[in-house]
């Protein structure tokens, strides 16, 4: 008795949904590290300016609140706009299929035919799925799009505003808690370890080099809190 042969490449995440699922967790991702990076940049600034705690909790939580809905109405208005894009390339191809299905099934087997297989199994794969679902199987091979599984802009704005607020959290919460003497050291600190972190999941989920992700991820944050501190305190001065 022989063992069944694995599937080459049987390791590799060819599946859509799952490719779908890692898209969406760099997304949030890079939601959370636009939190941090936003607020952390904001308190940092109003502390240079003031040791008042509450005015900076009061800065740091409307930063929040507005970032946050800023990212989530962003989100809302793309992902609206390509779903609208997507639906009416799928009425069109829709309207297309019931004009001229013989002319579309060409289109099909060619499409299949221009990814390497022979013209007769082309036109055999095009016939069977077109037999099958005619619109899917052109929405997948030539629109590159699940007609059942079109993006939610509801979904994705909740994500993204969630991803912000949770990022925003850690500078606000870190520059708020330790004495005036020592919450911008307290507050830089965890922002360069959190931003190190999301640094390195988002190397990780892009395959890049995971150092150079996390000492560009670190640097922009740690000049970001540097510059608006500088600004704070010359303001502060000032007043």
């Amino acid at each position: 008795m022989t063992d069944t042969p694995e599937p080459a490449h049987s390791d590799e995440a060819h599946h859509e949904n799952f490719g779908s699922k890692l898209n969406s967790l760099r997304a949030g991702v890079l939601g959370a590290n636009d939190g941090i990076v936003s607020v952390a940049g904001l308190v940092v600034g109003v502390a240079g300016a003031t040791t008042d705690r509450m005015v900076i909790l009061t800065a740091g939580i409307a930063g929040l609140v507005a970032g946050a809905l800023s990212m989530a109405g962003g989100e809302y208005v793309s992902v609206s706009s390509q779903r609208d894009s997507e639906r009416a390339m799928l009425r069109l191809e829709r309207q297309e299929l019931a004009m001229m299905p013989e002319a579309e099934e060409r289109e099909l087997a060619e499409i299949y035919q221009h990814k390497g297989l022979s013209p007769e199994l082309a036109a055999r794969v095009a016939q069977e799925l077109t037999a099958k679902d005619a619109l899917q199987a052109h929405a997948e091979a030539e629109l590159r799009i699940d007609p059942d599984h079109l993006t939610s802009p509801w979904q994705a704005a909740w994500a993204s505003l969630l991803a912000f607020a949770i990022g925003a959290l850690l500078p606000l919460v870190a520059i708020t808690l330790p004495s005036a003497s020592a919450r911008v050291w307290a507050c830089g600190t965890a922002v360069v370890l959190s931003l190190a972190l999301t640094g390195l999941v988002s190397g990780w989920l892009g395959r890049a080099r995971i150092g150079r992700a996390i000492a560009r991820n670190v640097g922009v944050g740690a000049l970001t809190m540097v510059v608006t501190y500088l600004v704070g305190t010359l303001f502060g001065a000032a007043v």
